[in-house]
């Protein structure tokens, strides 16, 4: 998502800059203006600047995990709880955390100090904290209530890692058991099979067609296997690159939307992501629109992202959340029935919430299920090829023994 560098007056008159992160200049404006700001100017900042630069360290230096950003959420909460002040916490952390979070912490202390807000110094750092993060912090800076944010954040980051890591499990186990199998036939027919040519080539035997068909693959790998290698690599190269474009992110999105499991475990995630993070935004005090955008943003789909953003604008326009995420044909009716009790009763951000601990279980639970039925279908697939090639090797050894014999 972009990033935007504003100068702006607060509700005393004083000049103030920091940056934004947001998908177009005016959701931008609209968020500074939500938060008591007069922005005077605002530019967007070109992608290299809004990284913090490049440096020759930053190409062996480890990126943030998001174990070492829940870590520091969760202890910063102790220590606020504890009653130390926040630019004591942040500079006791700084002290235990290493190499890029340490200098990050560093920097954030010096913003403290010459008076900028906890949010305003993280959202310099769009990379390492998400603008979920900045926006919950910066609301809890507003309610002085920074520390139980914190805590809730934890939890929060802990349950969107766990669901990231289980659905990209899911997706990728597949693909994964498919590679093993291909590795472990193609290392058989590449080695194992031609030691065992020559004898069938002396015997001078006709060879049942297992054996000619596997023999006739193991030519194929035997003699294109520099070349196979070489475009393998190649097209896997052009693939990342072709995928990392926006015409080409956009068509493979759109593909996995059109098979059968991606297709399910990316809705599902979109559903869970979505209504976690838009329940937790408004229970934190953060307002209707700043929430919308926040919660589009994080879908790791272009597709799903287009179809959300323009719910986004009637929902924004008239405040039917419940009927503009029925019609993206992404949540359930059931989803839609219950934001829509939840709009009713006034208890929007409750339901939310219970919605997606709901979907969460029954993501958890299905994904399990997958790769319990996945795991001895793989297994019989990889045997059955295995047994197979060591089959087509043992057919002709009859005729073979035959053979020599007469030639004896």
């Amino acid at each position: 998502m972009p990033l935007f560098k504003y100068d702006a007056f607060n509700k005393l008159g004083k000049k103030v800059s920091g940056t934004i992160e947001a998908s177009t200049i005016q959701t931008a404006k609209e968020i500074i203006r939500s938060q008591g700001f007069m922005p005077i100017k605002m530019n967007e900042i070109a992608a290299l600047d809004a990284a913090g630069g490049f440096s020759i360290k930053d190409l062996f230096e480890r990126s943030v995990d998001q174990k070492s950003i829940i870590l520091l959420t969760k202890q910063l909460a102790v220590l606020l709880k504890a009653g130390v002040p926040l630019l004591q916490g942040v500079e006791l952390l700084a002290e235990q955390f290493e190499g890029k979070l340490r200098r990050i912490l560093i920097e954030v202390k010096d913003d403290l100090k010459s008076g900028k807000s906890f949010a305003t110094s993280l959202e310099r750092y769009p990379k390492v904290f998400s603008n979920v993060y900045v926006q919950l912090v910066r609301a809890g800076e507003a309610s002085g209530n920074l520390e139980a944010v914190l805590k809730n954040l934890a939890v929060y980051l802990e349950r969107m890692d766990e669901i990231r890591r289980r659905v990209k499990k899911a997706m990728s186990y597949p693909v994964m058991m498919i590679g093993i199998s291909v590795v472990i036939v193609s290392l058989l027919i590449t080695f194992a099979v031609p030691k065992i040519v020559e004898v069938f080539k002396e015997s001078g035997i006709e060879l049942p067609w297992p054996t000619r068909f596997v023999l006739g693959i193991s030519d194929f790998f035997s003699a294109y296997l520099f070349w196979i290698v070489v475009f393998s690599i190649g097209g896997f190269i052009l693939f990342k690159y072709w995928k990392s474009t926006p015409n080409g992110r956009h068509s493979f999105d759109k593909l996995k939307l059109q098979l059968p499991i991606f297709s399910y475990f990316t809705k599902a995630k979109v559903v869970v992501d979505f209504t976690k993070t838009f329940g937790m935004l408004l229970e934190s005090g953060v307002n209707l629109a700043e929430s919308l955008d926040i919660v589009c943003n994080l879908v790791d789909n272009t597709v799903l992202t287009r179809t959300l953003k323009n719910a986004r604008d009637k929902i924004i326009k008239e405040g039917k959340i419940s009927k503009y995420l029925g019609e993206t044909q992404i949540f359930p009716p059931i989803v839609s029935y219950m934001v829509s009790t939840g709009e009713q009763s006034g208890k929007l951000a409750e339901m939310l919430t219970s919605v997606g601990n709901d979907y969460e279980r029954d993501l958890f639970e299905l994904i399990d299920s997958l790769i319990a039925k996945i795991n001895p279908l793989m297994i019989l697939i990889v045997g059955g090829l295995i047994f197979f090639i060591v089959l087509a090797m043992f057919l002709p050894m009859k005729d073979i023994g035959s053979a020599f014999e007469k030639m004896g």
